[in-house]
């Protein structure tokens, strides 16, 4: 059947991957299925930015990383939806510096998830005060590695998208695919260390009930679990892109439309991967459920509390036993009780 017309060799022009105008109706296929999987990404990253909104999990130093995750998984997303594959120039460079910076911002912050528990839980060390550190490291390193190949003018168009182009390939490897997957490879080394200690841990804990080491047994277990899956829905999104990238490498006139295909169908999918994993967490599901939600709702938007100034009345002091408890509430004297035998204590604020 003959596709071709005017919008397919429009396509054709900005596909460039593929080298025959009789098929071009590929890269319709491979634009569009680059944009789908691309907003799906970018609706589960906002998914997962409303849950944290309402559910006011931005505290915690594992939740304000949680958080600073997505928010690289949604401009990462952005990346892959921007549009068709754009010729060599100044767009094409932004695209692809864009797309390089973020994707390495999301995976400094799942590396860094990782340490962070290590420390935590193998370490023992408490690392409050390496908040700054590690935002430094999640947003810095990845702009150093972005920068290198745009400064060496080796971005260009790669496929659906730009990037390293094809004559680059060892800087393509050297950038990303390596450090990637050797990153991945230690952060499964460290889960299962972590997951070792848990286990020797909550062996330990056995023998007689106490309620306290009972409690930590279930919280470790529940804050690894979630955490744990990172690392390998990165490594499953990453395993096609590889494979076509190798394939380029040594059939660089040849790309596979299948490869291709599998390529841009797993490649963006890092920002849903992450909503995924980030909906495993059974307490998050508890809290939504209909009534947890219209509760969670009232209180951010429906929350009138105000602070303000402090007007004393008229104070009176009598002896517990002389107050008659049939007073009226809504009194406006303040009557506080004092007794001789009573015993101040510090309840807080």
């Amino acid at each position: 059947m003959d596709i071709q017309n005017p919008k397919s060799t429009s396509n054709d022009s900005r596909c460039v991957f593929f080298n025959t105008d009789s098929e071009d109706y590929r890269c319709v296929w491979i634009l569009t299925v680059k944009r789908a999987t691309g907003t799906f990404s970018l609706v589960g990253c906002l998914f997962m930015l409303f849950i944290i909104w309402l559910l006011r999990r931005y505290h915690s130093l594992a939740q304000k990383m949680i958080l600073s995750l997505t928010v690289a998984a949604f401009f990462d997303s952005v990346a892959y939806v921007m549009g068709e594959s754009h010729p060599e120039g100044s767009l094409c460079d932004f695209q692809a510096w864009w797309l390089t910076y973020f994707d390495w911002s999301a995976l400094a912050w799942v590396c860094l998830i990782t340490l962070n528990l290590y420390l935590n839980l193998v370490r023992e060390i408490s690392t409050k005060r390496y908040d700054m550190l590690y935002h430094l490291m999640a947003w810095g390193v990845p702009l150093v590695m972005a920068s290198l190949p745009l400064l060496k003018g080796y971005y260009g168009p790669a496929g659906a998208w730009c990037w390293i182009t094809a004559d680059h390939v060892a800087w393509r490897f050297g950038i990303w695919y390596v450090p990637l997957f050797s990153l991945i490879f230690l952060m499964i080394c460290c889960y299962a260390r972590i997951i070792c200690v848990a286990n020797e841990r909550m062996q330990s804990w056995l023998g007689t009930f106490n309620p306290e080491r009972e409690r930590r047994k279930v919280s470790l277990a529940e804050e690894i679990k979630p955490l744990k899956w990172y690392p390998s829905v990165y490594l499953l999104v990453s395993i096609f892109p590889l494979i076509n990238r190798l394939h380029n490498a040594f059939y660089p006139q040849d790309p596979s439309f299948s490869l291709t295909l599998l390529h841009v169908l797993s490649a963006p999918l890092h920002g849903l991967a992450n909503a995924f994993v980030f909906g495993l967490d059974r307490d998050c599901w508890r809290l939504l459920s209909p009534t947890g939600i219209q509760m969670a709702l009232q209180s951010r938007l429906c929350d009138r509390t105000r602070i303000g100034e402090y007007h004393p009345g008229a104070v009176r002091y009598t002896q517990a036993d002389l107050v008659d408890l049939s007073d009226d509430d809504d009194d406006d004297t303040n009557v506080l009780f004092y007794s001789p035998d009573m015993t101040l204590k510090d309840r807080g604020p």
